[in-house]
């Protein structure tokens, strides 16, 4: 039988649905890992579940594929796999509607500063000092997209449905897009409202989101981070919030996550969300069949269904 290493855990309907298809062995409850893998590594074929690095691969030797549990790969040395003819997969297209979703309603969340709204009323404030202030409005304001991949465009399209004017940046320019490109991502930055950013992490892409580009994006501009921490210069982006040279943030993931700065907890301009793009049930569960149906197909049939390399 074949045999899958679990590197780090995954969800339950993943982990019944690998035990019912292969021999799953977890490195994640061993004690001693290193020992772990000096008995079991010879064994195994595939894995899924965590980041991978050459060291884990290298004590991997017959492994012939990488699953990995997601849209983004960055947590995988995918230079490393492609030296040793390890083949590597994703789970695209099952996380575009939640984690557009959750752009979305993270914009709304801190355009129209619902946080403190929910807390004015909890507190009887609205009784003892009558209506807050008012707030801005997503309709008619303009949104430029950093990374107009698969979820990048589901994002796009449901801007538009809120009447925003969109924009986007990339590496290339796309001919079938209706939205106007910025070559520059500071130019970008400064002719729009909102900064969204959907990119994928790794080292091309560190701090893109760096100072320039929040300055670019002013006193007037509000920050969207639904991709991944390591985009944004974090320390520059709390220092600009902090003295208003930048209006809002709403961040779903950080640098050096779980640990989020006190500084961007106690601000009042900021939206934040625990690494939630993808977590509903029913995108879960479809990732979760997802990985099992890349690692059965390549066994199966040595094809790709979401490759990566």
């Amino acid at each position: 039988m074949t045999n899958i290493l679990l590197a780090g855990r995954v969800p339950q309907d993943c982990l019944d649905e690998l035990d019912q298809r292969f021999d799953v062995f977890k490195l994640y409850e061993a004690e001693d890992k290193d020992a772990f893998l000096a008995e079991h590594g010879v064994k195994i074929d595939g894995m899924t579940g965590g980041g991978v690095d050459v060291a884990l691969m290298d004590a991997l030797p017959n492994l012939k594929i990488i699953a990995n549990y997601g849209v983004g790969y960055d947590a995988v040395d995918v230079v490393g796999a492609q030296e040793r003819g390890i083949r590597v997969t994703n789970t695209p297209n099952r996380l575009n509607a939640a984690v557009a979703e959750l752009t979305l309603g993270l914009m709304v969340s801190l355009a129209r500063n619902m946080p403190a709204a929910d807390k004015y009323v909890r507190d009887n404030r609205w009784t003892s000092e009558g209506s807050m202030p008012l707030t801005a409005q997503l309709a008619g304001a303009r949104v430029g997209i950093l990374g107009l991949g698969r979820i990048g465009k589901a994002i796009a399209v449901r801007c538009t449905a809120f009447d925003m004017e969109v924009a986007y940046h990339g590496r290339n320019e796309q001919e079938d897009q209706p939205y106007h490109y910025y070559a520059d991502l500071a130019e970008m930055a400064a002719n729009v409202d909102w900064l969204v950013i959907i990119a994928p992490g790794g080292a091309e892409t560190d701090k893109i989101v760096s100072r320039e580009v929040l300055e670019a994006l002013g006193s007037k501009g509000s920050l969207v981070n639904i991709a991944r921490g390591g985009l944004v210069d974090q320390s520059a982006l709390i220092e600009l919030l902090a003295n208003g040279a930048l209006r809002g943030a709403a961040l779903d993931v950080f640098d050096g996550e779980p640990e989020v700065p006190e500084a961007l907890r106690q601000m009042d301009n900021v939206v934040l969300s625990p690494h939630n793009g993808s977590a509903t049930r029913q995108t879960r569960y479809q990732m979760s069949m997802q990985v099992v149906e890349n690692l059965s197909t390549y066994f199966e049939s040595g094809d790709l269904l979401d490759k990566v390399i």
